[in-house]
C-alpha cells in the first residue's frame, strides 16, 4: 500500500469527535455524548466479539495497513488518538482515511454479564490477538440502555470463530445474532465524523 502521508491527531480530538457520533437512522441522537470514554490497553481475552467469523481478505488488508503504518513510525495498536493517512490509489488519486483504535462498549446482558463488546475493529482486535499484543482501544461506558450495540456478544467468546475466505452470505450464514429485527436502528454512524471509515479500502486489495 502506498501511504504518502500520515497526520496524527491527539486523544482530546478523538474523544471530541466520538461524542458527535450519531445513530445512523436517528442523527439527532449522539450516542456517546454523555458517555465515559477513555483510551485503555485491554487484553483481547477480556473483549467479546459479536461476529462469528473473520474474513481473511479483510484480515490481510488490516495486516498490510499495520505494516505500512510501521514504515511511517506508527503502531496501529498504540495510536494515542487517531491518524489520518493518505493513500495513492492505483489510478494516481490521493485519498484520505481516518483510523482510530477499536471501539469497545460496555454492554449489560440479560444474565447479568457485563460484556466488553467489540463495536468496531473486529479484524484489528483479532490481529492483535494473533500477534500476542494487548491493544489500545477506545473504551466506552454509560451508553443509554435504550441504544445497545445492535448485536449480542458471542457467549463462547473467541472460541470457534470461523476463518472464511469470502464474506459470507447472510442468508446462509449467521454473521451476528441481532438484538432487533430492524437492527440498523442501532447502528453507530462513525462515517459522519471520520473520513472513509465505513467502506472498503480498494487500495489494500493487493
Amino acid at each position: 500500500m502506498d501511504i504518502v502521508q500520515v497526520v496524527p491527531h491527539p486523544e482530546a480530538e478523538l474523544l471530541a469527535r466520538l461524542r458527535q457520533v450519531p445513530l445512523q437512522e436517528q442523527p439527532e441522537v449522539k450516542i456517546y455524548q454523555q458517555a465515559l470514554i477513555s483510551l485503555e490497553c485491554i487484553h483481547t481475552n477480556c473483549l467479546h466479539p459479536p461476529q462469528n467469523y473473520i474474513w481473511l481478505a479483510e484480515l490481510r488488508k488490516v495486516q498490510e495497513l499495520r505494516w505500512s503504518l510501521q514504515e511511517h513510525g506508527l503502531d496501529m495498536f498504540r495510536l494515542n488518538g487517531f491518524v489520518t493517512y493518505t493513500v495513492r490509489e492505483p489510478n494516481g488519486a490521493l485519498v484520505d482515511y481516518d483510523l482510530y483504535p477499536p471501539i469497545i462498549e460496555e454492554s449489560f446482558e440479560a444474565d447479568g454479564t457485563v460484556a466488553l463488546i467489540i463495536n468496531d475493529g473486529m479484524h484489528r482486535v483479532f490481529l492483535a490477538r494473533s500477534e500476542w499484543v494487548i491493544p489500545q482501544v477506545v473504551y466506552v461506558r454509560g451508553i443509554p440502555k435504550e441504544y445497545p450495540y445492535y448485536a449480542f456478544p458471542r457467549p463462547q467468546g473467541w472460541e470457534g470463530i470461523d476463518l472464511l475466505p469470502d464474506n459470507p452470505d447472510k442468508n446462509r450464514y449467521l454473521k451476528k445474532c441481532h438484538r432487533l429485527r430492524h437492527n440498523k436502528a442501532l447502528y453507530r454512524n462513525f462515517q459522519a465524523v471520520f473520513r472513509n471509515v465505513g467502506g472498503s479500502r480498494s487500495s489494500l486489495r493487493k
